[in-house]
């Protein structure tokens, strides 16, 4: 008994605190965590406002300076496009509301009114001649379309009374027709092909030689040179031109007038250049393939041509495998 009243007495003593010292009490050492959080949070604040302050100092020395009649305009663009953008907003919400109500249109066309928009057109494309093109079916379909709409905007007025359309349907109609066509095509199905025209446009000035050498590979030649498409000379070969290749017409041209001008006495003079422009070669009736750059150099007292723009029938009737047109390049030079 006696025993637990110490231990009770001393557990006491030790809850009241009388063995520690005062300083190291719960309250100060409460207060002074406190103190040392409030210094911390005091130089924290300060380092922040030094740094906005710098920050804040050097942009106001770097900030571009407006003068009032920059400042001016840019009030009034902003003003302006404060004013545009309800109305883009407004003209769009138009333009959404006017495709549902086309799209709705549609959704309530009748499947039978549909069918029998078919089935007109199918007879209307059936009566025409079977030799129609596209652009007559484009036509008929359009002038059937056009007096559909009469009729359905006149039973929308009730000024028809025998149609085969109801007038709860024809105000539909009418839209579809009007404004929502090509959907309308889609769903009944009709396509017709768009008819593609070609026209040949000829550019050529006014009294310009039908000869354009423009098309041919290599500098322009010179008029001594008289350069004539489709054309083929004959004449006593100076140049072989199996063995005689030259890049352009210009280069075989060129090759006759040296020739010419530097052949001796005994020599023929050539007078006459053919050269082959074609990729896939020239046709000729010898026993010889005439390829791509050949350049033959000739002379002739009294040159004439041998064939000219393009083969005759009896000519490819003897010659199956002759093209069209005369494929050379030739030329007389001028003396």
């Amino acid at each position: 008994m006696a025993r637990s009243e110490l231990d009770h007495n001393y557990s006491n003593n030790g809850r009241s605190g009388r063995g520690v010292p005062k300083c190291c009490s719960y309250k100060r050492t409460t207060v002074i965590i406190c103190s040392i959080n409030i210094v911390v949070a005091l130089y924290v604040f300060q380092n922040l406002y030094a740094s906005l302050y710098s920050y804040s100092y050097q942009h106001s020395h770097t900030a571009v300076a407006y003068t009032p009649d920059q400042i001016k305009k840019m009030e009034e663009s902003m003003r302006i496009r404060k004013q545009s953008e309800p109305r883009k907003l407004i003209e769009m919400v138009k333009k959404i509301k006017q495709k549902l109500d086309r799209r709705e249109d549609m959704v309530k066309l009748p499947e039978p009114l549909k069918q029998n928009l078919t089935n007109e057109i199918i007879e209307l494309l059936r009566g025409l001649n079977g030799g129609a093109n596209t652009t007559l079916q484009h036509e008929a379909v359009e002038s059937w379309r056009m007096q559909k709409l009469k009729e359905a905007k006149r039973i929308t007025r009730g000024k028809v009374s025998n149609s085969s359309i109801l007038p709860l349907e024809a105000g539909m109609l009418a839209r579809a027709l009007e404004f929502n066509w090509a959907e309308l095509s889609h769903e009944i199905g009709l396509w017709i092909p768009v008819n593609v025209i070609n026209y040949e446009h000829d550019d050529k000035p006014e009294g310009e030689d039908d000869f354009d050498d423009t098309i041919l590979a290599g500098k322009r030649l010179p008029p001594e040179c008289n350069a004539e498409l489709h054309t083929d000379y004959g004449g006593h070969a100076v140049k072989w031109g199996l063995t005689h290749p030259k890049e352009s017409a210009y280069e075989c041209c060129q090759a006759c007038l040296n020739q010419a001008k530097n052949a001796r006495p005994d020599e023929m003079k050539c007078n006459i250049w053919v050269y082959c422009p074609a990729e896939g070669g020239c046709h000729s009736p010898d026993i010889y393939q005439h390829k791509l750059e050949e350049c033959w150099l000739k002379y002739a007292e009294e040159p004439k041509v041998t064939y000219k723009d393009k083969y005759s029938e009896s000519y490819r009737r003897n010659h199956p495998n002759a093209p069209l047109v005369v494929p050379w390049v030739s030329g007389v030079i001028s003396s």
